[in-house]
């Protein structure tokens, strides 16, 4: 039976480590995390990024973190601390959710997204286009 994008998310989400705000904020402050904003630019310009979050495409998530992927990247290996947030929490859980599948066992999403990280009046950066987004 087919499911609507909405069971996905809330599938995902049962399959994964759902952190709030403050436990984000302190694995940050902590230095044990990396955060990956999924984003697009022009959510990025308006509503800013989470001090030293990582900018990534949805779609390009599996491929940087399969090492055998060409576009492999090192700060996406299996063994670490991996935070996923979106702009609500939908694309993070779904983010987190596939690499857990992929295997990577230290994987999580910001419930709630960008929209919860400001609402509990943490620090964003402005953003002024796309000059940090990555491909």
């Amino acid at each position: 039976m087919a499911m609507t994008p909405a069971e996905m998310v809330a599938e995902a989400r049962g399959r994964i480590q759902n952190l709030t705000v403050e436990q984000t904020a302190a694995e940050l402050e902590r230095g044990e995390a990396l955060l990956v904003d999924l984003r697009e630019p022009e959510e990025l310009a308006q509503h800013g990024l989470i001090p030293g979050a990582t900018v990534a495409r949805r779609e390009v998530v599996e491929r940087w973190a399969d090492p055998a992927s060409p576009e492999h990247r090192p700060e996406f290996g299996p063994e670490r601390r991996i935070i996923f947030h979106c702009a609500g929490g939908g694309r993070s859980a779904l983010a987190a959710d596939a690499l857990q599948q992929m295997g990577h066992t230290n994987v999580a999403h910001l419930e709630g997204g960008i929209a919860a990280w400001k609402a509990a009046g943490r620090p964003v950066e402005e953003m002024k286009g796309a000059e940090r987004f990555e491909r």
